[in-house]
Order: C-alpha cells, then sequence, then structure tokens
C-alpha cells in the first residue's frame, strides 16, 4: 500500500522512534484528526494551515480520505481548552493534536484520551513527562536564548530589560522563559526588572508593555515568550516615541511582527515555523493512528528573521 511506502520513506528520514509499539490499526478508511490550539490567534492559523497541507499530502499519498477538524478555544483558558478536548474525545477521532496550556492542568484529559485509545500528538510543547506522545515543536530553549543575546548584543551588554511571558503555564511560554533569565543572568550590568503576562493577546501585552516602560523610564530592552507578546510590545514602542530607544527582538512570524521588523522597531525574530509544526503533527498522528511506532521529538529548527533577511 501507499502508504506504507511512504511511512518507511519518512522513517528512513532518521528521527529518534519511541520504542513503545502502537496499538494496531484500521487504515482502509477515512481517517479524521482534531486540531486543538492554545486559542483563537494568527500564529494558530499558520499552524492549522500546515496541517490541512499535511492531510491532503497524505490523503494523496495513501487513497485515504484524512481530514483535520480546528477547534480553537476562544481565550487561553484551562478548564475552556479541557472542555474542547473532552467534546473531541467524544466524537472519537483518530488521534488529538494538542498544544496545552498547562501541562498540570491538562493532564487528566489527555489521560482520558489515551484511556479512551484516542491518540494523542502535541505540538508547540515538550512531550508531556511520563506519557508516550510525539512533541512537534523547536528548541524552546535555545529559541529563547538565541533572541536573548542578540539583545545584549543590541544593548552593549548593560541597561533594564523586561520579559514578556505568554501564558506562564504554558510549557513552552515556560522554558523560553528560563532560559532567557539564565541568558541576562550572565551579564552583570543586565538587570530584568519586570515580566508582563499577556496570555497570548496582543492587546493585553501592548498594555502591559506601556505600563512596564512608563514605571521603568529607564528600560532599554525588551524580549518575549510567545507570539502576540512581541507584537503588542513592538505598538507600545511605537506608540511611546521610543522607537531605537528601547530595543527589541521579538518572536515567531506573525505578519505584524515582520512589519515591525520592517519599520526598524523590532531588530528581528527567532521563529519557530508554525506551519512545519502543523505539517508534522498530521504525520506524527497518522503514523500512530496507523499502529506505527512514532518519533518522541520532531524538531522543526528556528529561523532568524531580520530586515536584511526579508
Amino acid at each position: 500500500m501507499k502508504h506504507v511506502f511512504l511511512l518507511s520513506a519518512i522513517l528512513a528520514a532518521g528521527v529518534m522512534v519511541s520504542p513503545t509499539p502502537m496499538k494496531a490499526a484500521d487504515t482502509s478508511g477515512p481517517m479524521r484528526f482534531v486540531l486543538i490550539p492554545k486559542t483563537v490567534h494568527p500564529w494558530f492559523d499558520k499552524v492549522n494551515a500546515g496541517a490541512q497541507s499535511a492531510a491532503t499530502m497524505l490523503s494523496k499519498a495513501t487513497g485515504q480520505q484524512i481530514t483535520v477538524e480546528y477547534r480553537a478555544p476562544q481565550n487561553a483558558d484551562v478548564s475552556m481548552q479541557n472542555d474542547i478536548i473532552e467534546r473531541a474525545i467524544a466524537t472519537h477521532p483518530n488521534g488529538i493534536l494538542l498544544d496545552p496550556l498547562d501541562e498540570k492542568g491538562n493532564r487528566s484529559t489527555m489521560e482520558e484520551a489515551d484511556g479512551q485509545g484516542v491518540g494523542l500528538t502535541v505540538f508547540d510543547s515538550p512531550p508531556p513527562q511520563g506519557m508516550d506522545v510525539t512533541g512537534v515543536g523547536a528548541d524552546f530553549c535555545e529559541q529563547g536564548t538565541l533572541a536573548a543575546e542578540r539583545l545584549v548584543k543590541l544593548i552593549d551588554e548593560k541597561g533594564e530589560v523586561a520579559i514578556m511571558m505568554g501564558v506562564p503555564t504554558a510549557p513552552n511560554h515556560s522554558i523560553r522563559a528560563q532560559c532567557e533569565q539564565k541568558v541576562f543572568a550572565k551579564y552583570p550590568a543586565i538587570k530584568v526588572v519586570a515580566t508582563g503576562i499577556d496570555n497570548d493577546s496582543i492587546e493585553t501585552a501592548q498594555k502591559q508593555a506601556s505600563a512596564i516602560m512608563q514605571a521603568h523610564p529607564n528600560l532599554v530592552g525588551w524580549v518575549a515568550c510567545d507570539a502576540a507578546g512581541p507584537v503588542g510590545v513592538g505598538q507600545a514602542i511605537r506608540e511611546s516615541g521610543q522607537t531605537g530607544k528601547v530595543k527589541e527582538v521579538g518572536l515567531d512570524n506573525l505578519n505584524d511582527m515582520i512589519q515591525l521588523i520592517k519599520d526598524g522597531v523590532a531588530e528581528s525574530s527567532a521563529s519557530s515555523r508554525p506551519e512545519m509544526q502543523g505539517y508534522w503533527a498530521v504525520v506524527a498522528a497518522w503514523q500512530k493512528a496507523a499502529g506505527q511506532k512514532t518519533p518522541k521529538n520532531i524538531d522543526t529548527g528556528i529561523d532568524i528573521i531580520t530586515k536584511q533577511s526579508l
């Protein structure tokens, strides 16, 4: 069958696979997966675009009908996300692709999916501890480290800086924040004077960034831990007339982030390739649903976006 040859090619690519065998499954009929992000957000629209592309590819390659349903919480709320997960489990899909808001808060529903025989794949997140789940995404510590090191050079290794943390309970946001803090801690003349929490909202990030800059008039730099944060920060920098004075290194590749780089408000951004995350999350979920071993981690890499590269 075509999908067997495709699967062999994927595994031959050199990704490390989990030693735990998957349950056998009937792969002759249509297969349906549910994609659940943290919240409604343009970054997740890019993830969904990659997921739909993978579904189209697999449908053509296997002759099966492969579909991906997109179900996003209106807000970055764990209980709301858990409700969507539970509703998805009740429809008995072939797999769920999840970006967890809180590993502990989502744990019971993730285990419920496993107990109901619904395969789970996480994206934009490391694999949850103690669960045989594939994690698709960048090296989040490396991403935060690259951004912080770029800012350190921009501010000549001295001055007050701030971090926009995103959703602090989200594993990927937390990892980036910790690694950014570690970078700044290496430079005695740099002081982290504030941390904002935007909960994946550009508007919230803009308001918090404005308040932080008013409270800390000597602030010289910003980094962020999510895609919404740096857009809001950039808007606050521009609105306060501090373009060029307050430096920013952003995160990810939203169109608004790219425009901030073009306009010189932000120096650069470290992007974790959302389209690729959606694509490979679907491929991994399809492998699991087909009863195959799946990679423990799929690293989608990081792009450094600058005005020159644009």
